[in-house]
């Protein structure tokens, strides 16, 4: 059974924090065994306007918030509307509900303002772009925030720093999950250079 990735969407969402990870999940296994671990799909509050990216890419999710499917791994990307969406409560109501039943939670750089709002982050590590270290710290004061660290893994809960940090967590998770060799492999076909880390 393929795991179930969902990336949560919102205006002047950081086009890189999300279509990056979701890539790495899109492709993982496919070319070298035909498998696919990973079905990959999106969610917004609404459908309809349009999503409106940072960069003005227009984004139709596939899912809202009212139908959406349980994720097995939640995406939380980052950008300039996260600031604004960690005081939209059916945004925080959703992450909540959504955490409850997910293995992984992933957030891609200031993503993890939004899970600081949740109160997810209260009592782990984090880490988030580091133009937002201190905002993090005020929005999650119960959260211990880490500088100079791609990624940080609670278990279920795992942050990464600025934009790219998230192509590299994406693979750890991938790593985790199915090996080291197929984290390389995604990796190479996506001709990124990353380097695993031991576990």
């Amino acid at each position: 059974m393929a795991r179930n990735v969902l990336v949560t969407l919102f205006d002047d969402v950081d086009t890189l924090d999300f279509c990056g990870p979701m890539e790495v999940f899109a492709i993982t296994g496919q070319r070298a065994t035909g498998l696919v671990p990973f079905a990959v799909t999106t969610v917004a509050e609404r459908r309809s306007p349009a999503i409106t990216t940072r960069s003005g890419l227009w984004i139709t999710p596939y899912y809202t918030f009212a139908d959406a499917i349980q994720a097995d791994i939640l995406i939380i990307p980052g950008g300039l509307g996260a600031r604004h969406e960690r005081k939209n409560p059916l945004m925080v109501n959703f992450i909540r509900q959504q955490a409850k039943n997910a293995e992984i939670v992933l957030s891609i750089c200031t993503g993890a303002l939004l899970l600081g709002a949740t109160g997810l982050l209260d009592g782990l590590s984090a880490t988030t772009h580091h133009g937002a270290l201190e905002e993090l710290a005020a929005i999650a004061p119960q959260c211990t925030v880490v500088d100079g660290q791609r990624y940080v893994d609670n278990g279920q809960v795992i942050t990464s720093a600025g934009i790219t940090a998230g192509l590299d967590a994406a693979l750890y998770v991938v790593q985790r999950l199915l090996g080291v060799a197929t984290a390389r492999e995604t990796a190479s076909h996506m001709e990124y250079v990353w380097e695993p880390v031991e576990q």
